[in-house]
């Protein structure tokens, strides 16, 4: 099977790795110095569970230079949603499917309104990865991706990408409720995203504080408020249970906090934005979220125009 992983970072290149030993024929879309470190050394996966090495894979920043495939493993940013859905029109042929692997509630809806009939797939992925530097990724923990249809239906085109999955020994489950699914795991990055990057903590340390786990509950009874309005029920026994959860987490540092001290734009818009926007436009208060937004808003100004100054010298 050809598949094609746009935005090859370290969940990308990840599942585009582990595919590509498999024997599947893949090709990597990556931009910037890890671009061309896998260019010149190939994609090295730093892992427990075995290392790998790809080389003989198309890295390029051209999706044009790929043509069309059989799958397109779709796992930007959340804020690049919309650009990049763009930018891979020349990957999609008439039998393309798109696999959307982000963060937040949304991203697969946008896809579709730029692709048209395209429906993507939708997915939530358990995952412990981190680029350490150009062209390598270490792999920490999980690989887990739980991925259903937008409608709730199972195709049978659905169950031949989870038996690739399986091929390629990657753990998967189809979800005829994967809306949902996105919902519970926005329960956990709401909070304790937001929380880790504003006080530079780790997920232990915001356990350990009870006035930071009560802003974690906080916030997570406004993600709840949320989804309702989106006929999405997130039973209150979710909230201990992601809690429960967290407590084993140890002194992980969440994707966003990960991404404040790289220097990174942050995905507050798909995180903390949408739950203020969701309430206020149901006329509902979303005070715990409305402050998390407002203060990560900020830095990520602040992280852009940095970078916009380093680019220029």
């Amino acid at each position: 099977m050809h598949i094609a992983i746009m935005g090859a970072g370290a969940v990308g290149a990840y599942f585009g790795a582990k595919l590509a030993a498999a024997k599947n024929e893949v090709s990597f879309i990556a931009r910037g110095a890890h671009l061309a470190a896998m260019q010149r050394c190939g994609l090295s996966i730093e892992s427990s569970e075995g290392n790998m090495q790809i080389r003989d894979a198309v890295f390029t920043a051209d999706p044009a230079v790929i043509g069309a495939v059989d799958l397109v493993l779709f796992c930007v940013k959340s804020y690049d949603t919309i650009g990049a859905a763009k930018q891979m029109t020349p990957l999609i042929g008439p039998q393309t499917q798109i696999l959307a692997l982000q963060n937040g509630v949304d991203n697969a809806d946008k896809i579709a309104q730029i692709t048209g009939n395209k429906l993507p797939l939708a997915g939530v992925v358990y995952i412990g990865a981190q680029l350490m530097r150009p062209g390598v990724i270490k792999h920490s923990a999980g690989g887990r991706i739980v991925f259903g249809q937008l409608d709730g239906k199972v195709s049978e085109t659905t169950k031949s990408f989870e038996q690739v999955l399986t091929a390629a020994k990657i753990p998967c489950e189809i979800s005829a409720e994967i809306r949902k699914a996105q919902w519970r795991k926005l329960l956990w990055n709401a909070p304790f995203c937001a929380i880790s990057c504003l006080v530079q903590g780790t997920v232990k340390d915001i356990i350990e504080s009870e006035s930071l786990r009560q802003l974690a509950i906080d916030c997570m009874l406004e993600v709840q408020q949320a989804a309702a309005t989106q006929s999405i029920d997130l039973e209150s026994s979710l909230i201990d249970e992601t809690l429960q959860f967290s407590k084993s987490l140890g002194d992980f540092k969440p994707s966003m906090l990960q991404d404040f001290e790289a220097g990174k734009p942050l995905e507050y818009e798909a995180f903390n934005g949408i739950v203020v926007h969701i309430l206020r436009r149901a006329g509902k208060a979303a005070p715990t979220s409305q402050v998390f937004y407002g203060a990560l808003k900020f830095l990520d100004k602040r992280i852009r125009e940095g970078n916009q100054v380093r680019n220029r010298l």
